[in-house]
């Protein structure tokens, strides 16, 4: 069952704020959208600090991309969100942001991929990373494509983090996530050492 446009605004709303808030995006950064409908969303515009941001501002548009209500344009990433719905069916929101840590294996170009973390492995498994994109462009949904359909959290190179799942709290609770597995897997290489899980282990956590 979808939200109404009334509890979709609210929701996007307290997860802009919530990203502002732990520092995951700064400025303009970061995007958000959550649908109401087989083919329609509600999704926060473009140059608009998240901390700043009201319901006012949002924006629904349809899958295409057109706008159906709202004064202010539709962030340029919209293209990456649409990919996220055209490609799985069961997607009902979207999150992406700029969590520091994460963001900084991204910009290394490395996935989160290290079995050593039961909660990660429950919740997101491997965190892949999609290639680099010019931002804005088509191209961006291009190159999470691939990971959609068995993912539900991606590092996108040189640029920071996107996570969907059915559910939009659910959705920005997977940022979070990704970021504290990211600050686990750092803090285990400034210690020189790291355990993972065995193969057993993992079959477990997976059933």
């Amino acid at each position: 069952m979808f939200p109404t446009d009334e509890e979709a605004k609210k929701t996007i709303t307290a997860i802009c704020h919530r990203m502002y808030e732990k520092n995951y995006v700064v400025s303009n950064d970061g995007n958000v959208s959550l649908k109401v409908g087989e083919t329609a969303l509600w999704t926060t515009p473009t140059n608009v600090c998240k901390g700043d941001i009201s319901e006012e501002m949002l924006v629904k548009v349809d899958l295409e991309g057109n706008i159906l209500s709202g004064r202010l344009k539709p962030s340029s990433e919209l293209k990456m969100h649409l990919r996220v719905y055209r490609d799985n069916r069961k997607a009902g929101a979207a999150v992406h942001a700029h969590p520091p840590i994460a963001t900084a294996f991204a910009c290394a170009g490395l996935e989160l991929a290290e079995p050593i973390l039961a909660e990660a492995i429950l919740k997101m498994g491997k965190v892949p990373l999609a290639p680099y994109a010019s931002l804005g462009t088509a191209k961006v949904a291009e190159a999470v494509a691939p990971f959609l359909a068995d993912h539900n959290a991606l590092l996108l190179a040189n640029h920071g983090v996107l996570t969907w799942s059915e559910d939009a709290w659910q959705s920005y609770y997977l940022l979070e996530s990704v970021e504290q597995y990211a600050k686990i897997l750092l803090y285990t290489h400034l210690l020189g050492k790291r355990v993972p899980l065995s193969e057993e282990e993992i079959k477990f956590l997976r059933k």
